[in-house]
């Protein structure tokens, strides 16, 4: 296993030392985000997770390897590249053995992260069930990475674009729990309420650290959701998103857009019906979900 994966410096001399690590997905950079929003907010978030006592692991596929930790190069190669694949399971195989670009989403994160043993991973928000998936089958890989793979993934809740509701059935018919920090409601990425409650409450670190390693020593396989909502000053409201969400979707039915461009789309399209409003939210969810993870991180190598 060890021959596909590539440590940068930072990350090798932090495990060996037993300091917190934290990774982080290269999605958010290539797809994610406009150039250059990505690369600064790659940078930001990194600094923002040595700030809180951790290191910070951001993830890609490059030239026949898993970079576990990048360089300031190479979030700029992944920041421009219009050739960056939108990496899940399936896709590992081809990008390595082909040794193509490859941007790893939500599930690859964790399956790499699980690799390098690394147990938490922050993000901006987990994919899901989306709308209409009952006749389109399109359910994220993300969720069955969830079930399967055990990584803490610290989001934002998953994106209001998607049926939250089957998300939240899919996840516990797999056994998925969903742990919301600060509130007893699960969080809709650009909104810190979805209208549903979250499976459990625990507010600080070392209760979600412990909360982990128990899960963990029992045998239970899997991942846990980490629902942690985005700051009150930069949500935004609930009915505005999702009449522009609704919006979106229709282009995106009307223009045939579908699969992996679904997501990409619709985030993009509501960047401009917000005039970059929820550009500047999704900064700010990411960031305070690295605090959050960072400090996760710490606390789990406390106990």
């Amino acid at each position: 296993m060890q021959q596909y994966l590539q440590f940068s410096q930072e990350v090798q001399q932090a495990i060996a030392d037993g300091r917190p690590v934290v990774a982080l997905e290269s999605t958010i950079i290539s797809h994610g985000m406009p150039y250059p929003q990505n690369v600064q907010t790659a940078r930001e978030v990194e600094q923002i997770i040595r700030d809180h006592g951790a290191v910070p692991a951001t993830i890609a596929i490059m030239n026949g390897r898993i970079h576990i930790g990048l360089s300031d190069a190479d979030l700029e190669l992944l920041g421009q590249s219009r050739d960056a694949i939108k990496v899940s399971r399936r896709d590992l195989p081809y990008v390595l053995s082909e040794k193509k670009l490859g941007a790893t989403t939500v599930a690859a994160t964790m399956i790499c992260a699980a690799l390098a043993n690394i147990p938490v991973f922050v993000t901006g928000g987990i994919g899901g069930v989306h709308r209409g998936a009952e006749t389109s089958f399109d359910i994220s890989a993300d969720l069955q990475e969830l079930a399967q793979t055990s990584v803490a993934v610290v989001c934002a809740g998953a994106k209001s674009i998607l049926d939250l509701g089957l998300t939240l059935e899919y996840l516990e018919t797999h056994g998925v729990p969903v742990v919301s920090v600060g509130q007893e409601a699960f969080p809709a990425f650009f909104t810190r309420n979805s209208g549903f409650k979250a499976d459990f409450r625990l507010d600080t670190p070392e209760q979600q650290a412990a909360f982990l390693k128990t899960k963990w020593e029992l045998g239970l396989q899997g991942g846990v959701v980490i629902a942690n909502p985005v700051p009150e000053a930069d949500a935004m409201p609930e009915a505005e998103i999702e009449a522009m969400t609704n919006q979106a979707l229709a282009e995106a039915e009307q223009q045939g857009i579908g699969g992996k461009a679904v997501t990409p789309f619709l985030l993009a399209r509501i960047k401009e019906l917000t005039a970059g409003r929820s550009l500047t939210t999704n900064i700010a969810l990411v960031k305070n979900n690295a605090v959050c993870g960072a400090r996760l991180a710490a606390a789990l190598k406390q106990i």
